[in-house]
């Protein structure tokens, strides 16, 4: 069984209408202003799995700065979740700094069936992950409800690229700290904060935190499979692939060449996965 759980899809009017969300909200400018930056709609992204093999994907929404954008595709991933219920998983997108119509709409999503909120970027978002007047409601709402956090990561060092931003792990972790029970995956291998699990009290403290591999051949070489899952366990990776900035096919691929022991792949390409999400395999 294969469970993508980093991937993106919009409905077809945020499609066909590019330019009218790239003047309506930052977050989406900066990562699709590009003509070349690919959106994919759900029937695409179902039309890749079947292609690539992938049983189950988790669509997740973006950082949109704006209550009624986060609602009009809150609406979209639902909507696309009910067509395909043994297929995909959705996770939905808040707006933090208006807590209130955040948390009524974590609670409106969890009662359609979403497993979580993501992929948020705090930076972009312009809110701020140590401000605990927001974000303990939100933490709690999601805990109620047994929902993850995806958030986005990035390094604070190396290259360049569009919607890197500054989710350092220096961000990340006090967060990770304040928030112990709150189920945490941090996108792109969370910037290298599994690194820092060779330090004892900062492992510790990432017991439930996971990390997942989107956009990774942008990121690291192969080899950062092995790394991390020695840094921080085989039960806490979890494969994504980012569709469709990269193709489910290719992140496979490049797993399929590394020398991994049956069970840890298992793992990573959906065991953890199903835990967390709290799923029965098939």
């Amino acid at each position: 069984m294969i469970i993508d759980f980093h991937t993106h899809v919009f409905p077809p009017d945020v499609k066909k209408n590019r330019n009218k969300y790239i003047e309506r909200d930052p977050c989406f400018a900066i990562l699709y202003s590009d003509p070349k930056a690919k959106i994919a709609t759900a029937d695409e992204l179902i039309a890749s799995m079947d292609e690539a093999g992938v049983d189950i994907s988790v669509i997740l929404n973006i950082g949109w700065t704006t209550h009624e954008l986060c609602v009009e595709t809150n609406d979209y991933i639902i909507d696309a979740v009910s067509r395909y219920p043994q297929r995909l998983v959705g996770f939905c997108a808040v707006q933090p700094n208006s807590p209130k119509a955040a948390a009524a709409e974590i609670e409106r999503c969890a009662k359609a069936g979403i497993k979580g909120v993501g992929e948020m970027r705090p930076d972009i978002q312009l809110f701020d992950l140590g401000d605990e007047m927001i974000m303990e409601p939100l933490a709690e709402v999601l805990k109620e409800h047994k929902l993850a956090l995806l958030l986005h990561s990035s390094e604070p060092i190396g290259h360049n690229y569009p919607g890197k931003g500054v989710m350092f792990p220096d961000v990340l972790y006090p967060f990770i700290t304040s928030f112990p029970d709150l189920t945490i995956v941090c996108a792109h291998w969370g910037g290298g904060l599994p690194f820092y699990a060779l330090m004892p009290e900062v492992k510790k403290a990432m017991a439930n935190v996971y990390f997942d591999s989107a956009a990774s051949p942008f990121l690291y070489t192969p080899e950062v499979y092995s790394q991390v899952i020695k840094l921080v366990g085989a039960d806490k990776v979890l494969f994504g692939s980012d569709y469709p900035l990269l193709t489910q096919s290719r992140l496979l691929s490049e797993i399929e060449t590394l020398d991994m022991p049956e069970e840890t792949k298992n793992l990573v390409l959906a065991g953890n996965a199903l835990r967390l999400l709290g799923i029965k395999g098939k």
